[in-house]
């Protein structure tokens, strides 16, 4: 029997999420697939910064997620893609969470609702960008419906990557096939 995904609740970054953020991903296992190390607060301060003007220009950024006792626990949300390789000007899905809060479906929960908002800002496709090592990011691409589109190696590196993708709008006179319905139900 499937549990109850937890109650998660979204939010614009703010000054202090920054240090929230800093705090809960200085942690090696957290920051294994982004790097390797963690980042300097400045980073998290330029970070929120950019998310909140995103969510200004768009509707939509990498939310704080806090949980039912109000709690930081991470982010989720969406950006256009960062980097000059890749899926460039498409608009990428993502997530990072404290490890104390892994496993218990808060990242499921929290990109389901992702999704629903880009939905609702127009967005018709998302991507996923996951380290091909990250079995846990792998399996909630799964559970949202995603598709793998590509395997790359990150520039720079000898890692290799995989690119997750999700169609939210359907053209008119789109024809439903399974894959379609599987991706709809997920949501």
């Amino acid at each position: 029997m499937k549990r109850p995904l937890p109650v998660v609740r979204l939010r614009v970054p703010t000054d202090e999420d920054a240090v929230a953020w800093h705090r809960i991903f200085d942690d090696p296992e957290v920051m294994e697939f982004h790097g390797g190390r963690s980042a300097e607060l400045s980073v998290y301060e330029e970070l929120t910064a950019r998310q909140r003007r995103h969510d200004a220009e768009r509707g939509f950024c990498l939310w704080t997620m806090v949980d039912e006792s109000g709690r930081v626990i991470g982010f989720t949300g969406a950006q256009p893609w960062p980097g000059d390789w890749g899926p460039r000007g498409e608009i990428e899905i993502g997530w990072r969470l404290g490890r104390g809060y892994w496993g218990r479906g808060y990242v499921t929960a929290a990109a389901r609702e992702t999704l629903r908002r880009v939905r609702s800002a127009g967005v018709a496709d998302v991507v996923a960008m996951v380290d091909a090592r990250n079995a846990r990011s792998i399996a909630v691409t799964g559970r949202l419906g995603m598709r793998l589109a590509e395997v790359f190696t990150v520039p720079g590196s000898e890692r290799q990557g995989h690119c997750y993708r999700l169609a939210l709008h359907r053209p008119p006179g789109h024809r439903m096939t399974q894959g379609d319905q599987v991706s709809q139900s997920a949501t």
